[in-house]
């Protein structure tokens, strides 16, 4: 990992609201951990340093990897730009980033391998995985030269992350290259209500049952 490590940064975004959630999802208990705990050390395989891009004030617990989202309730597409920004100013060797929300838990240590290190081959800006539901990019490795295209378009009022990346050279993943990794059918699940949460519970679960 020495080689990647150096090169690639590591963000988990937790900049939401949870309004849909109806509490703080990044601090809700899964298999034993706080989703944030769960994320920090997925993406711990393949970075020695994870940083959480958040708003203001939140979670003290986590202080020396915070990264404060500058423009905080503005989307993710601005805690991905964050991201990009900080490495660029703070890791001149960082050249690749793998940026993942804090609301998914069936990602695998497997599949974040595969995805950084075939990042790490690629001449696109962003490599981005496609399943059934369209493009994930939530769980996404992205150039930090990207920035240079990102921030302006963030600033012009661009929002959604699809719109981001239909303005870089992209590497689309499809099932081809994940389904091996996604035995259960849920690589990509995220959690954007209680009924999901619930659900996720139930899964993990059954699997211990």
């Amino acid at each position: 990992m020495g080689n990647s490590e150096r090169r690639t940064g590591a963000f988990v975004l937790a900049g939401g609201g949870s309004t849909r959630f109806g509490q703080d999802k990044a601090l809700v208990e899964f298999a034993g951990k706080p989703m944030l705990a769960r994320m920090i050390e997925l993406l711990g395989n393949t970075s020695n340093d994870v940083k959480i891009v958040c708003a203001p004030e939140k979670y003290a617990d986590f202080e020396r990897r915070l990264v404060i989202d500058r423009w905080p309730g503005e989307g993710p597409l601005g805690g991905i730009v964050t991201a990009l920004l900080h490495s660029r100013e703070n890791e001149p060797a960082c050249e690749w980033n793998v940026i993942v929300s804090c609301d998914m838990p069936f990602l695998t240590p497997d599949w974040m391998a595969f995805l950084t290190e075939r990042a790490a081959r690629s001449e696109a800006e962003v490599v981005v995985p496609y399943s059934a539901h369209g493009p994930e990019p939530l769980c996404a490795c992205w150039r930090t030269s990207a920035v240079e295209t990102l921030r302006p378009a963030f600033e012009r009022g661009v929002r959604k992350v699809t719109q981001g990346i239909s303005l870089l050279h992209a590497e689309v993943l499809d099932a081809r290259d994940w389904k091996r990794f996604d035995s259960a059918g849920r690589l990509f699940w995220n959690m954007n209500t209680a009924a999901d949460y619930e659900e996720a519970r139930r899964v993990v679960d059954a699997k211990r049952d």
